[in-house]
């Protein structure tokens, strides 16, 4: 190769099919192919640090068990996939921070016959010991040095940071802009619930509502224009893995008109009140009367609500409240919701 070549950018990305015998490699895009060059795998030492040089191809061979440079291209990556919400869907891959989320999101596609999403690569920090659940899963397990987990995680102390891992981007995510699949009938394997979020900005508070869908069993998730990406670090850590349980969709007003038409569903949007418009009261006996109707559930922006397009199509219901405020906040008045109008809910709502 050409010193010319070799100065080009480097564009790095996950590999995308690894076992623990194969290696975790990156690989420069040929920007006039849609194939990629697979880079040489042999480098003199099993230090990630070790393997990056103008002239040597980046990449971290099978035999590589440990990193200890913030420097790393790998660690470059990592990083970015945390902060790009643009290069995670690009790469289809998620930086997932902290043992519990990890093995919460684990243990959930182990209990799936057909598993959406999964574990590409464990970084656990060098004097933790190995996860229980991961000693004979065959991931691939990296070490890392208490400064790459600080630039992993993108915070001054590591104390209760003790894992990071690479995890694909679940199947179940459907993004219709970019596979224009319009067929609305398979964008969720039910679809009796379906909440809606419309122009939800806060990461923790759509992070909460994706988790307060999972726990009440809710079906899958539509995002309109103007919500927070659902893998952001911030809503990941509050949604607790529900974002690779739960099915979502993102798409446009035009696209959630054709799932309310084809499968006759009823739409109700939450408002803490309107004057223009009647609204209804969140009440035992509404939640009664939806028991078998297929419902989706609006619910609006921290600061604007529901955009006009939930107000012409949705019947307004809002939550009684004695007190003094105006209104809830988002996550909080979506938890309510969801509870009263959970599929779950007969025995409840009698």
């Amino acid at each position: 190769r050409t010193k010319k070549e070799c100065k080009t950018e480097n564009t790095m990305w996950f590999s995308s099919s690894l076992t623990q015998s194969s290696p975790l490699s990156l690989y420069k895009p040929n920007l006039h192919s849609s194939q990629s060059l697979t880079l040489p795998t042999k480098t003199p030492t099993a230090r990630a640090d070790a393997v990056c040089s103008s002239t040597t191809p980046l990449i971290l061979p099978s035999h590589v068990n440990s990193i200890t440079s913030t420097s790393n291209p790998f660690v470059k990556h990592c990083v970015k996939l945390r902060n790009s919400s643009s290069y995670r869907h690009s790469h289809g891959s998620v930086l997932l921070v902290g043992s519990t989320p990890i093995r919460e999101m684990y243990s959930f596609q182990e209990s799936k016959d057909e598993k959406a999403s999964r574990i590409d690569c464990l970084l656990l920090h060098e004097n933790s010991q190995v996860p229980e659940d991961f000693i004979e899963s065959g991931i691939r397990i990296v070490r890392v040095s208490s400064l790459v987990m600080k630039k992993l995680c993108g915070v001054q102390s590591t104390e209760s940071i003790d894992a990071v891992s690479l995890v694909k981007i679940p199947s179940t995510f459907l993004n219709l802009d970019d596979d224009h699949c319009l067929d609305s009938s398979k964008w969720f394997p039910s679809a009796f619930r379906i909440l809606v979020l419309d122009g939800i900005q806060d990461p923790g508070n759509l992070g909460t509502l994706l988790r307060s869908a999972v726990a009440f069993g809710w079906d899958g998730a539509f995002l309109l224009p103007g919500c927070c990406d659902p893998f952001n670090e911030k809503a990941l850590r509050a949604s607790r893995g529900a974002s690779f349980q739960l099915p979502m969709v993102s798409g446009q007003w035009s696209h959630l008109h054709s799932l309310f038409d084809g499968l006759k569903m009823k739409i109700l949007a939450g408002d803490p009140g309107s004057k223009d418009r009647p609204v209804s009261c969140l009440t035992y006996e509404l939640a009664r009367s939806l028991i078998d109707t297929k419902l989706c559930l609006v619910l609006g922006s921290e600061g604007g609500g529901i955009s006009e397009e939930a107000r012409e199509a949705a019947e307004l219901v809002s939550i009684r409240m004695s007190g003094e405020f105006e209104s809830l906040n988002v996550s909080v008045a979506g938890g309510i919701f969801l509870f009263m109008l959970q599929p779950q809910n007969k025995e409840l709502v009698k």
